[in-house]
């Protein structure tokens, strides 16, 4: 017989929360993992001490990982789902009968005490602590790298990049634009390259416009990832423009910062060659004594069947290459009364062979058919490429570049789990706050996933 579910009238309900949702389900296991008293106290000084009590910060904040843990990418959406889902009213401590606030509430914050204390930053420096604690770092390699996430701008609302002017009035602009204009100077943004944008957004002039993806041209951000390389936890993450300069300088802050917030100095650094520039490989090496696991970006290497600069031996103690054919290439053949530094403007040094050598050469077709002489640049930090082309050859390479890949899985789970294939907030600050929030809520997921029973705090309770 067919059944009939009728609704039976009582007048009360024993029904707790608790009993609704799985005992592990992942909030419970980040519930685990997560203090928000140091945030409060990162907070309290912004909030007066008088008049009507706001809304939790405790709330708000649970309330955006939940956003970006779930991949609730709208805030009109994610009080929604608060308001209906019991796991994230367990999560937000809400209970049956609490007020789930209002979303312009979560705008209003943000761009006044959120920014004004960094708060952001604070919360995901505490769950980077809460990694720490967990073992989950070992701080011997480190991986980074960079990945465009689109921004809110249209190409139909843009202008050439000759056609904008920096100097308009700021008082009278959009908060997007105040911005960009606060950050020309920034090696991150405006300073990381002279060359003028091909197109500039209205709405978001700090979004580069690039075709990095070899498809259509968008505007762009580039979230930079810095992670130990043990178990993929992100232990810096940085917003700048979507160009390879502000991404490498993005590599050195993230460093620099991870050291001096948390004392963690890695042994290596594993990268793409995007990062293989001579002068970041020097500063790797002679200046913080790390070993770059890094491919050389190298441009020597000659596909028309003549010689490239690896067929010629570099003697260091003689300062000289020796070619193929066993003649030496020298700075100087003669000695001049006023000494010459010997440096390009590219900071490089030239070193050439002798025109009697090269006429009479029986390999010059091979080595220099269109010129006179053969020259060879070396840059004044070779050494240090020279260093990472022999860590290239070393096993303890291989490794670091399959674990590298880790990184390039935690931009894809951004984009494909977290949704975050294009920003919602404009600006600078916004790209910031995105990009802090989703790699605060990896982190968080990724604690729940391997420390699931955390042996120093207490289970989850509403």
């Amino acid at each position: 017989m067919m059944g009939h579910q009728e609704v039976s009238a009582q007048l009360f309900y024993d029904f707790q929360i608790e009993d609704h949702v799985p005992a592990d389900h992942i909030l419970r296991r980040i519930d685990a993992h997560l203090d928000l008293e140091s945030v409060r106290s990162a907070l309290k000084p912004y909030y007066s001490n008088t008049g009507r009590p706001s809304i939790d910060p405790d709330l708000m904040m649970r309330m955006l990982i939940v956003g970006y843990a779930m991949g609730i990418r709208s805030e009109r959406r994610l009080c929604e789902e608060v308001h209906l889902n019991l796991a994230y009213r367990l999560f937000c401590k809400l209970g049956l009968d609490g007020k789930v606030p209002d979303h312009s509430s979560f705008s209003k914050n943000r761009h006044g005490r959120f920014r004004e204390s960094d708060v952001l930053r604070h919360l995901f420096e505490t769950v980077v602590a809460r990694c720490l604690s967990e073992g989950l770092v070992g701080g011997e390699g480190f991986a980074v790298d960079a990945s465009l996430i689109a921004a809110d701008a249209n190409k139909q609302r843009s202008v050439s990049g000759e056609q904008w002017r920096s100097g308009q009035d700021i008082e009278m602009a959009g908060r997007a634009v105040q911005e960009y204009l606060a950050v020309l100077d920034h090696e991150a943004f405006g300073a990381a390259s002279p060359v003028p944008p091909k197109f500039v957004a209205k709405s978001d002039p700090a979004a580069q416009w690039t075709g990095a993806h070899k498809g259509h041209a968008f505007f762009a951000y580039a979230t930079n990832y810095l992670i130990d390389t043990d178990h993929g936890v992100i232990v810096d993450v940085e917003a700048t423009r979507a160009i390879r300069q502000a991404e490498v300088g993005a590599s050195r802050t993230m460093i620099d910062r991870t050291e001096a917030r948390f004392g963690l100095k890695p042994s290596y650094l594993a990268a793409d060659s995007a990062y293989g520039s001579a002068h970041n490989l020097a500063w790797l090496v002679k200046e913080r004594d790390i070993a770059p696991h890094i491919p050389v970006f190298d441009q020597s290497i000659r596909t028309d069947g003549t010689f490239s600069r690896s067929d010629f031996t570099w003697e260091p103690e003689r300062d000289r290459y020796t070619c193929p054919a066993g003649k030496e290439l020298v700075q100087f053949h003669r000695t001049y009364q006023t000494p010459r530094s010997g440096i390009t403007k590219a900071g490089q040094r030239l070193y050439r062979a002798s025109t009697k050598d090269c006429r009479v050469c029986p390999l010059k077709e091979q080595c220099c058919p269109k010129a006179t002489v053969r020259k060879i640049p070396r840059d004044l930090n070779e050494d240090s490429r020279d260093v990472a082309r022999l860590i290239a050859t070393t096993p303890a390479y291989a490794r670091s570049r399959d674990r590298r890949k880790k990184v390039e899985m935690l931009f894809a789970h951004l984009k494909r789990i977290l949704k975050m294939g294009r920003l919602r907030l404009r600006g600078p600050n916004g790209a910031r706050d995105e990009f802090l929030l989703a790699a605060t809520a990896q982190n968080l997921r990724k604690l729940a996933k391997l420390r699931p029973n955390p042996h120093k705090r207490p289970a989850f309770a509403a």
